[in-house]
């Protein structure tokens, strides 16, 4: 009221700077209120203006009472100037109320999405510990399974696209790989350039159904890969290569600014060097995982590999996990290595192939 009477900011008609007032705000007594003078308005308006400032909230009119007695004060005559200054304070105290409720829900959105991003970077149960702003302690599990993917070739098909062509591929794929996982009890750990990480038995622990959960897992990828294509090279297949190993591993959250949940142990170096190991639309299994499978007695096909030497570990006898009874999905055939050629990138005439043909396209547009 005292803006719209005087025309002024707030405390216009005080002579102290802006910080001795808020000072006096701040510390009563005593209590530091703006000044009218009787020059500006009637005393009547002066006292009301008092009374809206009362410190006791009971003890203030409502709008209702204030239109009332600038009523009285007026005689019962409406005039323009009063009515304006209620339209005003009125226009004034909804619109603030509104913006409040929009800034509220704007914030409300904002924190449901950053809450939607944190679950997806952490398990649930640590995003909620964090949110809380509890210590998440470092967690052992004694027996999970872990997943670890590439694609074969990556570096080859990296040099023969552009980066946004590399964007693409990775993001299209794993994509599909996200959709596949969502059907099984799996947490994705991360994902490293073309490297795909998963891992069964945590942060939930499932009993000794994390092999189980990511053989079938891995079945599902696999068959889904047979059919995937890339945008810029549909004629050049995406093999990948699969490792998969079950230890005890240590998980924890790494970091403040970005934070991670990351798995430490043996269990993962091991996991690791599966997948370096293996062949292109081969899923690699260790024997401790293979015990696991074998317990649980549902039909997994397993095929002998034979000693494998895996870098750091030494000579390990090694699986391939074929197929499971009951599983109908179709699953890329394993490409026959000859002498001469590269199991762990692309077959020489895949790269010939597409180097022609990419010729072929530069020759046309140049002509054209």
């Amino acid at each position: 009221m005292q803006e719209v009477v005087v025309r002024g900011p707030p405390y216009c008609t005080l002579e102290e700077s802006v910080e001795e007032i808020i000072q006096k705000i701040k510390k009563p007594p005593p209590l530091c209120r703006p000044v009218v003078s009787p020059d500006h308005a009637p005393m009547e308006c002066i006292l009301l203006m008092n009374k809206c400032w009362s410190e006791v909230p009971d003890r203030r009119p409502s709008f209702d009472e204030i239109f009332d007695q600038f009523k009285n004060i007026n005689k019962g005559r409406k005039t323009n100037i009063i009515d304006s200054m209620l339209r005003m304070l009125e226009q004034y105290s909804s619109n603030l109320e509104d913006l409040i409720r929009e800034r509220t829900e704007e914030l409300e959105i904002e924190k449901q999405k950053t809450e939607k991003l944190l679950t997806q970077m952490l398990p649930p149960s640590v995003a909620e510990a964090l949110k809380m702003g509890c210590t998440v302690e470092p967690e052992g599990f004694d027996e999970v399974t872990l997943y670890f993917s590439d694609i074969v070739g990556f570096t080859s098909i990296s040099a023969m696209s552009e980066p946004i062509e590399v964007v693409d591929l990775l993001n299209d794929l794993y994509t599909l790989f996200d959709a596949v996982i969502g059907n099984h009890d799996v947490y994705k750990v991360e994902t490293i350039g073309d490297a795909y990480m998963v891992a069964s038995g945590l942060p939930k622990r499932n009993g000794n159904r994390h092999a189980a959960e990511i053989a079938n897992m891995s079945l599902d990828i696999l068959s889904s890969v047979g059919s995937f294509k890339m945008r810029h090279m549909p004629d050049i297949p995406v093999r990948i290569r699969i490792g998969l190993h079950s230890g005890p591993v240590v998980a924890g959250v790494v970091g403040l600014t970005m934070p991670r949940y990351c798995l430490f142990g043996d269990t993962v170096n091991t996991a690791s060097r599966m997948e370096s190991t293996g062949l292109p639309y081969r899923i690699h299994v260790n024997q401790s995982t293979v015990k696991t499978l074998r317990s649980l007695n549902e039909g997994y096909i397993l095929e002998l590999r034979g000693r494998t030497e895996l870098k750091g570990k030494g000579i390990e006898e090694t699986f391939w996990l074929v197929g499971k009874e009951g599983f109908t999905k179709p699953l890329p055939v394993p490409p026959v290595i000859k002498s001469g050629q590269m199991g762990h990138g692309l077959l020489q005439d895949e790269i010939t192939a597409f180097k022609r043909r990419k010729a072929e396209k530069q020759l046309a547009r140049k002509n054209n």
